[in-house]
């Protein structure tokens, strides 16, 4: 059965900024100097002294602030309860979209697929871990994965900004384009009989990270080469999926030493 392609575009605006928003996190982007800040968008209803802390911090790092209604701030948040009527864009150098890195002259070597990974705490430690090991890019679908957001960066220690993010749609298309461009696709299952540790791996390869609920999707299992564990004992089932993305990234160091 065809799978039905989405519409969306294949680039988007927010494939290219790290959008921080709150008081706090917008404040705490604008003092770090080794942060590009494209633009605040501050609501037209937020005054006082908050205001006028963020007004000034953007006006001494020469970042332009746009005004925009409550509702328009909390649609580019994406998060109503949270924005307390300002954001920040954050440029971020590294990322791209997926076709464009499958595109590049020097395509990444291996490639992390976050699928169905909801809890920001996860989607930060996988982007701090990955990143750390050098892998050569991290897939974060705009749908289905935690988004990119202050909770994200916060539980990235600020890497989030630095790593090497690759954008696409849906975790399905991502997986149908890694497997088009040539990229084995390797998915980890505690039923799998090779390990992380003993299975022959090619230098360019694809690994996806399912949820700790209900695993790898169905939209991505079908693309799936072949399975690999993490050898358990003491009755223990699983890890954290943070957890097995940091012991699956410096395997791949490790071979590659």
């Amino acid at each position: 059965m065809l799978l039905a392609m989405s519409r969306e575009p294949a680039a988007s605006p927010k494939d290219r900024f790290v959008t921080v928003y709150g008081r706090k996190p917008v404040l705490e982007a604008l003092a770090d100097t080794r942060l590009t800040v494209d633009k605040v968008v501050l609501a037209d209803n937020a005054h006082g002294i908050a205001a006028r802390e963020i007004v000034d911090a953007a006006r001494d790092r020469g970042v332009p602030v746009h005004r925009a209604s409550a509702q328009r701030v909390k649609v580019l948040a994406g998060n109503g309860k949270q924005d307390q009527g300002v954001l920040a864009d954050v440029v971020a150098p590294r990322m791209r979209t997926l076709t464009d890195a499958l595109a590049a002259r020097k395509r990444p070597a291996s490639v992390l697929l976050l699928d169905g990974i909801t809890t920001p705490a996860n989607v930060g430690m996988i982007l701090r871990t990955a990143t750390a090991a050098g892998i050569g890019g991290i897939v974060v679908p705009r749908r289905g994965v935690a988004g990119l957001d202050p909770l994200v960066v916060k539980a990235s220690a600020g890497v989030a900004f630095t790593a090497p993010v690759l954008r696409c749609a849906t975790a399905g298309e991502a997986a149908a384009e890694l497997r088009a461009a040539g990229y084995p696709l390797y998915g980890l299952d505690a039923g799998a009989k090779r390990t992380v540790f003993d299975a022959e791996l090619p230098a360019q390869a694809a690994f996806v990270l399912g949820s700790e609920t209900s695993g790898v999707t169905d939209a991505v299992r079908p693309r799936v080469n072949r399975w690999l564990s993490i050898p358990m004992a003491g009755g223990v089932e699983s890890l954290n999926v943070a957890t097995a993305a940091a012991v699956l990234c410096f395997e791949l160091v490790r071979r590659s030493r």
